[in-house]
């Protein structure tokens, strides 16, 4: 037990646990992650005074930040009302509807894009007919950076001294960017390096798809504000196969079962430890892998040996390919012109 009892489950669950595979390669493990991103911003909010208890909160997701939500609404009494995408399975509908959340999915896509355009549309029409319900904009509200204070906090005080490399799917960029920012901000050496499918905008990989790319989670197709380019030092782009080599490596070897997400931020984990630093690397275990059992882990005999496996280095965009890709970010990012827009935003966002 960690000492003492919590007033709600939310609380309890986001607690993440360090576990060390090796002395100088840790896993960040959580149930699900994206807890502290629900929670800190609804509680922000409500201190604010922008909601107030019993109003409606409304988000777009493909399914943990959906859980995430729906369980921070819970402790602090609020409606929640969810456009998911195809991917929420039916573990999740069927929570979703007891704590007293709405679903609403919309129709299955050929592609991820078209998925998040009609889940954002959906949201515009909703809240035209509710102009009292609240978007959270999980990929462009800053607010989703402060509840990462807390897991920094621990990891500031449990880490090795000593420079770290903090490894994890980018994602709507919360939680890396803020884990980074505010452990640099409190005086750690930090080299931040981001992980993403193919197919994704974020880092400029578009171009190439990935059709069994049902890591959704960590890549987008349309640009997530929240997601600075400017904090990553180095990004992997990784895909279905060789993520999926990456979780049943992890489970076999350290009994994680974590998402895909996670495989493929052990396999970048472990290449970047392999290159020789003398740095503490921690890779980040987002959600657990139930999800994934049909879909990936089911097909665990097609999982490739991660010791033979090896990054193709990039030097520009057009250069990204199957089945992995890496490229030190800041030599990438005046060609990918995506850093500019970072500034708009305001570098100094995600501090309280």
């Amino acid at each position: 037990m960690h000492g003492h009892v919590q007033p709600h489950i939310a609380e309890a669950i986001k607690r993440p646990d360090l576990v060390a595979l090796r002395p100088d390669l840790l896993c960040l493990r959580f149930e699900t992650m994206k807890i502290h991103s629900a929670l800190g911003a609804v509680r922000h909010l409500l201190e604010t005074g922008a909601v107030k208890p019993g109003d409606t909160l409304i988000d777009s997701s493909s399914g943990i930040y959906a859980q995430a939500l729906a369980l921070a609404c819970h402790r602090y009494g609020m409606k929640c009302h969810i456009v998911g995408s195809t991917t929420v399975d039916r573990t999740l509908r069927v929570q979703l509807e007891i704590l007293g959340a709405t679903l609403e999915q919309v129709r299955p896509s050929k592609n991820l894009r078209l998925d998040q355009e009609l889940r954002v549309r959906r949201i515009a029409e909703i809240l035209e007919a509710n102009p009292t319900y609240h978007w959270m904009r999980q990929y462009h509200d800053e607010i989703h950076y402060y509840g990462y204070r807390e897991v920094a906090e621990t990891l500031a005080r449990e880490l090795p001294e000593g420079p770290v490399t903090l490894v994890g799917g980018v994602g709507s960029g919360a939680s890396t960017g803020a884990l980074a920012s505010y452990l640099r901000e409190w005086g750690k050496d930090v080299a931040l390096v981001g992980v993403q499918p193919f197919g994704s905008v974020t880092f400029g990989s578009e171009h190439v798809s990935d059709p069994d790319m049902i890591i959704a989670g960590i890549g987008s197709a349309i640009p997530f504000r929240n997601v600075r380019h400017g904090l990553y030092d180095r990004v992997h782009w990784v895909n279905f196969t060789h993520a999926l080599s990456g979780a049943v490596d992890l489970l076999r070897t350290s009994g994680i079962f974590a998402g895909l997400s996670t495989g493929a931020a052990h396999l970048a984990a472990r290449w970047e430890l392999g290159r020789g630093d003398s740095r503490t690397h921690v890779f980040i275990a987002a959600d657990t892998g139930h999800r994934y059992v049909e879909s990936a882990y089911a097909r665990h005999a097609e999982a490739l040996d991660i010791d033979a496996l090896k990054p193709h280095e990039v030097s520009s965009l057009d250069e990204l390919k199957h089945p992995w890709s890496t490229a030190a970010w800041p030599d990438l990012a005046e060609s990918a012109e995506l850093a500019s827009a970072d500034a708009e935003f305001g570098a100094g966002a995600g501090r309280t």
